[in-house]
């Protein structure tokens, strides 16, 4: 090493500034690769609680309680007697004291039996979707590590997704428990505004705060809204009406057609459901809201659905900007709190806007509740896509374009001005991300509207693994519904349920007389259940539209072989091994019945 040192003149100072500088920069890669590592860790509880806490329930004698034995989680924005409530921001907790009394909301929850395990993280001041908080950690999304959560009450939908509480409550101002929900893959229930108690709980915006709550099992969504929920007479049996909002669903990268045909689907085979009803949503919050007119303008010349929910947005985060600034304005400019991207904006525009317009706010927020009503009554139930996009990547400046933003609020404006209750539904996977579809009831049918989720949740999740798997489309753009029933008998094949597998493959029959396939997944069938003059028959038909269908011949030979017709099941196998000279199957019975034919 020395001798090499001489030789390039070891006393230059340059030399040793360069290779000052290549050690330097070989440990700032090693501390760069130390702290991937640490991030690319597993968090301990998905990072989804900001404070373990533990409230135990509060006994109540001679009376049920129906949340016994489940365990819940709550968003720092309730207050805990005895707890500072964070808010999602440092030093918002720094500069309050610890709260005098539980909020309403937690202490009707202990009653009925329920046990607090903690407080969860949240997005600052309830402001933004991504999930995201600079303090204190991003929940891991359970469905997809590399994707935000969805905020703003990412750690309850992060708690209650990845199992480790029963379910979580969050609040929802303008898409903060729907949001996640869908990113989570769980079900998530945004009530009618007003309907139940903030008393306790921190405000954002109040025309727009609601408590809303997430559980994987719609029976734990229907008793957690028993409980919150005021009560009510006996629901009555009502009709109901579904009506699919076409417009909205453009806007959603899941199949609208497979969506349209699962929910068709789910309320054929239930009782006390019309026909699906199809509707423009945009044209009809046109026509029906006029306050709205002036927003729409001002925005653009183009009579277009999107720019109708970008009005609709407008007014949504104006009376959010609003409120938020009367409520907390002494303190954002007494304390100048250093906040997160995204966050720091919200802020900041609603501290300087003037609102001069508030008048016309709070209008176009009455005329929708109005229109609504009009709309839905008290038994319908509006169909819509909750998020328009799929959760993007951690820690990407996409997650704060205006695109995306303008996509998601645009979804969640119209329960969040109307006031009308909604519930995220999961719907399976779509390109290996969680899909999710929203049911939007009238204002103040919130039971009627988790009756509802809980009547249709398991057709609806029967439907999914049929639709989902099909890429097949007619010239209309709908499923080919003969092609679903053959699905359908597919999966009740696998599942051993061959009956059923027949049924629906007669029914794709019934429809389609001329396609092979039907027929020889009707002979599989009929073969699991030892009937075997029928399945020679179905592939008799098979054959008979497709001269070229291998399975058909191996099946029509397995039916001959066994009602004893050996010469006529050879011939079977040994076409069969014609159209397929390496399946084994053929080859296996060619052999055996060579011998028992000799």
């Amino acid at each position: 090493m020395s001798k090499m040192l001489k030789k390039v003149n070891a006393s230059n100072p340059k030399l040793w500034l360069l290779i000052g500088i290549g050690l330097a920069g070989a440990v700032v890669v090693v501390a760069e690769t130390r702290r991937r590592r640490h991030r690319n860790l597993p968090k301990e509880d998905f990072g989804a609680f900001v404070e373990r806490i533990e409230l135990l329930p509060i006994p109540q004698p001679n009376q049920t309680q129906t949340l016994s034995a489940l365990t819940f989680a709550i968003k720092d924005i309730f207050d805990v007697k005895g707890y500072v409530t964070g808010f999602g921001n440092p030093q918002w907790k720094k500069t309050h004291g610890e709260a005098g009394k539980t909020a309403i909301v937690i202490t009707a929850l202990l009653s009925d039996g329920a046990t607090c395990v903690g407080k969860t993280v949240m997005d600052e001041f309830s402001f933004g979707i991504s999930g995201e908080n600079k303090f204190y950690g991003t929940p891991t999304n359970p469905q997809m590590p590399s994707s935000i959560p969805g905020g703003s009450s990412s750690g309850s939908a992060v708690a209650v997704a990845a199992r480790l509480v029963d379910f979580a409550i969050g609040t929802d101002t303008t898409g903060c428990v729907r949001i996640p929900a869908a990113f989570c893959g769980i079900l998530g229930f945004r009530p009618s505004h007003g309907v139940i108690s903030t008393i306790g709980v921190l405000p954002n915006a109040q025309s727009l705060d609601t408590v809303g709550w997430f559980a994987r099992d719609p029976s734990v969504l229907h008793r957690v809204g028993l409980v919150l929920l005021p009560l009510t007479s006996v629901e009555l049996k009502r009709t109901r009406r579904i009506i699919f909002a076409d417009d909205l669903f453009q806007l959603s990268k899941a199949p609208s057609q497979k969506t349209a045909y699962i929910i068709g689907k789910a309320i054929e085979n239930l009782s006390g459901y019309q026909s699906l009803q199809h509707m423009n949503l945009c044209q009809y919050i046109a026509s029906n809201v006029p306050s709205l007119k002036g927003f729409h303008e001002k925005l653009t010349q183009q009579q277009n659905g999107l720019s109708i929910l970008k009005a609709l947005t407008s007014v949504m985060f104006s009376l959010q900007g609003y409120e938020f600034k009367t409520n907390h304005e002494e303190w954002v400019k007494s304390v100048k709190p250093r906040l997160g991207r995204g966050v720091s904006e919200r802020v900041n525009a609603a501290m300087n806007a003037t609102h001069d317009n508030i008048k016309t706010l709070y209008k176009v927020r009455t005329e929708m509740r109005g229109a609504f009503q009009h709309l839905l009554k008290d038994d319908g139930i509006l169909v819509i896509p909750t998020v328009a996009d799929y959760p993007l990547k951690l820690n990407t400046e996409k997650g704060f374009s205006s695109e995306f933003h303008d996509r998601a609020f645009a979804l969640s404006s119209i329960a969040s001005i109307s006031g009308c209750c909604q519930v995220a539904i999961p719907l399976g996977c779509h390109n290996d991300c969680c899909a999710s579809i929203s049911l939007i009831s009238a204002h103040g049918v919130d039971k009627f509207l988790l009756n509802t989720v809980l009547d249709m949740y398991s057709t609806l999740q029967e439907q999914v693994s049929v639709a989902y798997a099909l890429p097949l489309l007619d010239t209309n753009g709908s499923m080919e519904t003969s092609e679903l029933l053959k699905e359908k008998g597919n999966t009740a094949f696998k599942g051993r349920l061959w009956n059923k597998a027949v049924d629906y493959y007669t029914e794709a029959i019934n429809l389609n007389g001329t396609n092979a396939t039907y027929y020889s997944n009707r002979a599989a069938a009929y073969l699991e259940l030892g009937c075997f003059q029928e399945a020679e028959e179905d592939c008799n038909m098979a054959i008979l539209h497709d001269k070229k269908n291998v399975k058909a011949y191996l099946r029509r030979g397995t039916a001959r072989e066994v009602l004893l017709c050996y010469k006529e099941a050879l011939k079977d196998f040994q076409h069969a091994l014609v159209l397929e000279p390496q399946n084994k199957t053929a080859s296996l019975a060619e052999k055996r019945l060579r011998k028992s034919t000799s």
